[in-house]
């Protein structure tokens, strides 16, 4: 569930750099970023591999992102 400051929180993760910078550069290619593409992956393994609880936590997930996009002004622009 998100903050109460009305912000999805961060989860910081440990990567090496180098991987890291790998993986930037192979998601602008994709013209994607980080973020999208990580949660395109967590929804897929949540979808094949979790139970009734994790598939309704999916769900009300991606609730609060529509919510959080339909919101006047929307997601912020992408950058780069």
């Amino acid at each position: 569930m998100a903050e109460k400051s009305g912000r999805t929180p961060t989860r910081p993760i440990r990567v090496p750099i180098p991987m890291w910078d790998a993986y930037g550069r192979v998601c602008r290619r994709l013209d994607t970023d980080r973020t999208p593409d990580l949660l395109d992956h967590m929804r897929a393994r949540i979808r094949e591999h979790g139970d009734e609880q994790d598939l309704l936590d999916l769900e009300a997930a991606e609730r609060e992102l529509a919510e959080r996009r339909g919101r006047k002004g929307g997601r912020p622009p992408k950058e780069g």
